[in-house]
């Protein structure tokens, strides 16, 4: 006998859910075996019904599965076999399946540890529009309609953002209603009303979503409220606000703070609550947004919890938004005529301020008052009209984060801020001295100029805390002192290094825990290979202008995962990969390269490469060698047309499997296409991964 059920999980009562797999499976011989069971407790029936379910061909569609600790309880999962399937559910016969879907990818990990989970996507704008017609036409052809109305689909379906919920909701509300231009220009119109009040579907499931969270990932999500509509949000911004507003709790005595927020934020992701928008090589997230609708959800939701004001009046309130004023945030959006008068009075008005985001403002000037905000731990800056800091600055005995880009003069006031943990001052052009080395808890150090840097007194200071440096400006010192110098800092993870004159050979081998490196800037001979950071993983170089290929010297270092060679960085016409060579590297990118013409790599070169990006021009021996790559970005003026595999010249690629294939925008805006596969493999639609279950249902029945 074969089982199929599909169940939704509405209830955390678990004895509610085995019964009703239970009238499924098994139909009680007699009345006295009926009632018996009905006295069944929760683990008496989970137990009955793993007998049950025992040498059968199964599948059990559990939909909706909230939290880790719904999932364990209702398998049974014994602490001792985590990602096991659990008591309640047994291997069953060959075939057997158990289909699990969940809004947390780490209820999706925990039941079965095995595999990878299927994630799914936001839909693309084809595949949004052909669900959009299958709910609002039904039947019927979308081509019999009218261009106009037709035209009005469209505008609806872009404002879904490829939320398949939302477009099934809004096909299923122009379903019944007639198909003219008034009443779906009402539609249109009024789109919040039919979709994000707070009766409807998509509210509804959201708002669940928001429920389950914990206390401390609430306020997180309620604070992305301020951010405006469709804003890309720096991940680095994002979690030094959060870490200003005390929402980041202390976890043990190793764990730093800016690690807990991180986690914190890939919890909202896993939550599907945000989007990563962009990664870095080691996956970490960039860069991220929130969708329309979860927006409205955090808004509505924050003015429930007084974490903002519908008006735009300076009430106390918790925290402060982009629509509201209060004592602990401020930002351009309470400062309309960015003048310093609107600064002097938050000044004197929020004492117990604690981020002051000035970002964009033309604001010239900033009062001495704001020295008096002693509990202010965030001041943002950039791009605003400021050339200089008040002396009184010195006040801010409280500040993590000082982030700007456009001063002309530090005053040393700066550097008796000890709590600074994130200091960017990038854009200044001071020769005198600035006393970074008093600043024993910085983190991260941006903007300072390299003479200054090699004349400060005693840099190794810094070496507890500081994990990331960028420096630029002209050499006016020798590589060995600056090897050395840096050589002091044991925690420094990751340099930035950009010279306007010739870079000296530098002896990296001592820069014992540099994992990243960038440099910029011309380099007369890359150092040999032995005098690299031991632990360097990623390298870019850009303007280095070196005549000898530089793969020879760079395929041997050990534990290379990311090489970027960008614009410049190399100018010769010919580069070999050697067999058997940069055996740990996964991203290579080669851009504006412009004098290169030919990449040759060797058999057994590269095996473990995923991403590769290059322009179209290159000409590369040995590309179907590399079996393992799953991301391809070919940057060229390419004439995108309906089958756009057939215009790449890469055929041998193409044969190591399907590929999909979309136009991207590139850096400093070069045109190309991006390629992707998963595993060797293409990686199926929404829609085909609907029709394979059903195939697979039916045949369960038939069977």
């Amino acid at each position: 006998m074969n089982v199929l059920i599909y169940l939704e999980v509405l209830t955390t009562i678990f004895s509610d859910i085995y019964q009703k797999i239970l009238e499924e499976v098994y139909t009680p011989a007699a009345q006295e075996e009926a009632e018996k069971m009905k006295t069944f407790d929760e683990e008496q029936l989970g137990n009955f019904l793993q007998n049950k379910l025992e040498g059968k061909k199964y599948l059990v569609v559990l939909d909706d599965v909230w939290t880790c600790e719904d999932w364990n309880c209702l398998a049974k999962v014994s602490i001792n076999e985590p990602g096991s399937a659990g008591g309640v559910f047994p291997v069953g016969k060959k075939g057997s399946r158990l289909l699990v879907t969940t809004r947390d990818e780490n209820v999706a990990k925990l039941a079965d540890a095995r595999v990878t989970p299927l994630s799914l996507k936001f839909l693309a704008p084809e595949d949004s529009w052909d669900l959009f017609c299958r709910k609002a036409f039904l039947d019927a052809d979308p081509s019999a309609f009218t261009k106009p109305l037709l035209e009005l689909g469209e505008k609806m379906v872009k404002k879904c953002e490829g939320l398949p919920l939302a477009i099934v909701v809004l096909g299923g509300l122009l379903s019944r209603i007639d198909k003219s231009l008034p009443e779906w220009g009402k539609v249109l119109d009024n789109m919040d009303a039919y979709l994000t009040g707070s009766d409807q579907p998509v509210m509804v499931i959201l708002n669940l979503s928001y429920v389950t969270l914990p206390s401390h990932l609430k306020l997180c999500f309620l604070h992305l409220c301020l951010f405006p509509e469709d804003h890309v949000i720096s991940t680095r911004k994002l979690l030094s606000l959060w870490l200003a507003q005390g929402f980041v709790q202390k976890q043990g005595n190793t764990q730093r703070m800016k690690d807990t927020a991180n986690e914190y934020l890939n919890q909202l992701i896993s939550r599907n609550l945000v989007q990563a928008v962009r990664l870095s090589v080691n996956k970490r997230v960039m860069e991220c947004r929130v969708h329309d609708f979860v927006r409205k959800l955090a808004i509505e939701k924050a003015k429930e919890e007084n974490f903002i004001s519908a008006d735009s009046t300076f009430t106390k309130f918790r925290w402060q938004s982009f629509y509201s004023g209060c004592d602990r945030y401020a930002s351009k959006a309470v400062l309309p005529d960015g003048g310093i008068s609107s600064v002097r009075f938050i000044c004197q008005s929020f004492k117990r301020l604690r981020v002051l985001d000035l970002e964009g403002l033309p604001i010239k000037k900033l009062p001495k008052k704001i020295g008096e905000l002693i509990f202010l731990r965030y001041l943002g800056l950039r791009n605003t009209s400021l050339k200089t800091l008040p002396s009184s600055i010195k006040g801010l005995l409280s500040l993590q984060t000082l982030d700007t880009n456009k001063l002309e003069r530090v005053p040393k006031e700066i550097c008796s801020i000890k709590n600074l943990r994130d200091l960017c001052i990038e854009g200044q052009n001071e020769s005198k001295l600035i006393r970074v080395d008093k600043l024993k808890n910085l983190q991260y150090l941006s903007g300072i100029k390299l003479d200054q840097w090699t004349r400060l007194n005693n840099p190794s200071k810094l070496s507890t805390c500081l994990e990331k440096l960028k420096l630029q400006g002209r050499f006016k010192i020798t590589g060995v002192d600056l090897s050395n110098s840096i050589s002091k800092l044991r925690n420094l993870r990751s340099l930035y290094l950009e010279a306007s004159d010739d870079i000296p050979q530098l002896v990296m081998n001592t820069w014992d825990r540099l994992s990243k490196l960038d440099i910029k800037g011309p380099m007369p001979k890359l150092p040999e290979a032995s005098q690299f950071p031991p632990c360097l993983m990623q390298l870019t170089l850009e303007e280095t202008k070196l005549d000898d290929d530089p793969t020879p010297t760079l395929e041997q270092l050990p534990q290379l995962s990311t090489l970027r060679l960008r614009a410049n960085s190399y100018i010769g016409d010919e580069m070999r990969v050697s067999p058997e060579r940069f055996i740990r590297l996964n991203l290579l990118q080669i851009s504006e390269l412009t004098q290169l013409t030919d990449l040759n790599i060797e058999s057994g070169a590269m095996p473990w490469l995923t991403e590769f990006q290059f322009y179209e021009e290159l000409q590369i021996s040995k590309l179907s060698e590399l079996q393992n790559l799953v991301e391809v970005d070919i940057i060229g003026e390419i004439v995108f047309s309906s089958d756009i595999r057939a215009q790449i010249p890469f055929h041998m690629l193409l044969q190591n499997g399907d590929w999909i294939c979309t136009p991207r925008t590139y850096r400093n805006n070069a045109n190309g296409f991006h390629l992707y596969r998963e595993q060797g493999k293409k990686l199926p639609s929404p829609r085909e991964l609907i029709e394979r279950l059903i195939v697979f249902l039916e045949q369960i029945q038939k069977k």
